[in-house]
């Protein structure tokens, strides 16, 4: 991903097939990379779009964490717990193309976590690093939480 940071929100409305236009500025910052989007789970009402450049590297680098352990036998008493994690990193993340370079179609197996229906409205929000599809009672609950520390950590951030 180029150098550019991901700011903005927009309200956008699911079409009957559950396409939706995404804002043309988010998208040519994703697309730099020209290495693909992958479309991610991050909580219920929330996916995000990642450049594949940006993804691949994280999901390598968990999936390594992941061998590591289990060769090093550190698994051998929770098998539970790696069937959990495999099966979490097996669903959370998809390929996805762009129609017309701009709209995204929403798989199947993502819809009922979005919880947005076909012709209802969700909000396209820059994340710095990612783009993320909100249902909106669902952004409105995750900001209503998070905006108390938005001061403080800014503050740490720029010092």
């Amino acid at each position: 991903m180029s150098g550019d940071i991901l700011i903005g929100e927009h309200v956008r409305t699911l079409d009957g097939r559950f396409r939706l236009s995404l804002p043309p500025d988010f998208v040519s910052t994703l697309a730099a990379g020209g290495s693909g989007l992958v479309l991610a789970k991050e909580r219920p009402g929330c996916l995000s779009l990642w450049p594949a450049s940006t993804w691949k590297p994280r999901l390598d680098a968990a999936i390594a964490v992941l061998r590591s352990k289990l060769g090093a036998g550190v698994w051998s008493t929770h098998t539970t717990g790696l069937q959990e994690l495999g099966r979490l990193l097996s669903t959370r993340h998809h390929p996805v193309r762009l129609a017309g370079r701009v709209r995204l179609v929403i798989p199947e197996g993502f819809r009922g976590f979005l919880g947005v229906a076909a012709g209802g409205d969700l909000l396209v929000v820059g994340a710095a690093v990612c783009v993320e599809l909100w249902q909106p009672e669902a952004f409105a609950g995750f900001i209503a939480a998070e905006m108390p520390r938005f001061g403080p950590r800014l503050e740490e951030l720029i010092g």
